[in-house]
């Protein structure tokens, strides 16, 4: 009888990894926090890397033929028409986020967001000097539902920005944004003349009964739009550095080749070779495997709701429409304005601390259920028992 790949997990063998995730804390704590997964590499991953390892392949990253290979998998799992001379290799999101904001708009103008967000966001964007304008979500009070406010959007572009970075879908929130507010998040965008910065680096965890709607793919705005993903939330290799940008306009594309090129020593060069090996190989060989996987998580995300419900119902959670992230509203609680740091301490489980994602979001904790039905069971366990 063959073993599922996503639930044959080793809480002993887990703790032999030494990245992030599993390393941060002491033993005793189970992590749930930073945004990677417990489970093996896919094989068409794992066989990639094994063959440059076996070769010595570890040299400068040379990313000929990348744009080809994404154009493919884009067209085939979303519909998207890829130019592939459009696709400029990055060493990760973020860095492509900057690089993109840089190229496009004056120095120092300022970069409008949606608190809750990837705290990078706020991290990145202020190590460059860039005046950071914040136009919350809208949570409906009734269905939790989470929206974009597009009159604050309007607001903020009308008094003059120089991009807007729109997280796609969205994190920590889990929204797939439909394709009609960003026909009309584009057309705010053309009327003042905002370059707009996707981030959908998860876009390839869109969950059954959403569907993802690249940016670029909204006619009729792509001059000043760039969108920026990866295979690192998908497959978990954000360590192997490797990202990439995508142009919306051939003319956009001349400016972010020109300004790119010029940095060849710190885009290129700190790029993985290993990082662009596998993702080759993801987005050429692994969507079946990516398939099984957002099955799990599917599976998983329900079991949360399940869980949350029966053992802690004052907790508000809305199953995400994408990722594996879980963003979880424990004001009822009575645990205080840092839940997070309220089930370390007490619970022994490391969640993402809500305040980093905004100030607004001091009530929540980001759970990462990107892990064996068994771990997420004992993680919610372990929560409840500290109530």
């Amino acid at each position: 009888m063959n073993s599922n790949p996503f639930e044959d997990l080793s809480l002993d063998r887990l703790r032999l990894r030494t990245s992030k995730k599993w390393a941060f804390y002491p033993p005793d704590i189970l992590p749930a926090f930073v945004a990677e997964t417990d489970f093996p590499l896919a094989p068409a991953v794992r066989a990639a890397l094994d063959s440059a390892l076996d070769s010595g392949d570890c040299g400068y990253a040379e990313p000929r033929g990348f744009g080809a290979v994404f154009a493919a998998f884009a067209n085939a799992r979303f519909g998207w028409p890829v130019d592939a001379d459009r696709v400029f290799v990055v060493p990760d999101v973020m860095a492509g986020v900057i690089e993109s904001i840089r190229a496009f708009s004056p120095p120092a103008s300022a970069v409008v967001i949606n608190p809750p967000v990837y705290p990078p966001f706020f991290e990145t964007l202020a190590h460059d000097r860039r005046p950071i304008v914040e136009v919350p979500l809208l949570q409906d009070a009734q269905s939790g539902r989470w929206s974009l406010d597009f009159s604050g959007l309007e607001k903020a572009f009308a008094e003059g920005v120089g991009a807007y970075l729109l997280c796609s879908p969205h994190n920590p929130v889990g929204r797939v944004w439909p394709e009609a507010d960003l026909r009309r998040l584009a057309a705010l965008a053309e009327r003042y003349h905002v370059l707009v910065v996707v981030d959908e680096i998860h876009a390839p965890l869109t969950m059954p009964g959403a569907t993802f709607v690249p940016y670029l793919t909204v006619s009729g705005y792509r001059q000043n739009a760039v969108a920026v993903t990866s295979t690192s939330k998908a497959w978990n290799i954000p360590g192997l550095k490797c990202a990439l940008v995508v142009a919306g306009s051939e003319p956009t594309a001349d400016r972010l080749r020109a300004h790119l090129t010029a940095l060849e020593t710190e885009i290129i060069d700190r790029t993985g070779q290993l990082g662009i090996v596998a993702s080759l190989a993801a987005f050429r060989d692994g969507p079946e495997w990516l398939d099984a996987l957002v099955k799990h998580l599917d599976s998983n995300r329900q079991l949360l709701a399940e869980l949350l419900s029966k053992q802690i119902p004052g907790a508000r959670y809305l199953a995400p429409e994408a990722t594996y992230l879980a963003w979880i509203d424990c004001s009822t609680l009575g645990i205080g304005t840092d839940p997070a740091a309220y089930f370390l301490e007490r619970g022994r489980v490391a969640l993402a601390r809500g305040l980093d994602f905004g100030k607004q979001c001091s009530s929540f904790a980001r759970l990462n259920f990107g892990t064996s039905s068994a771990i997420l069971t004992e993680i919610v366990e372990r929560m409840a028992r500290s109530l």
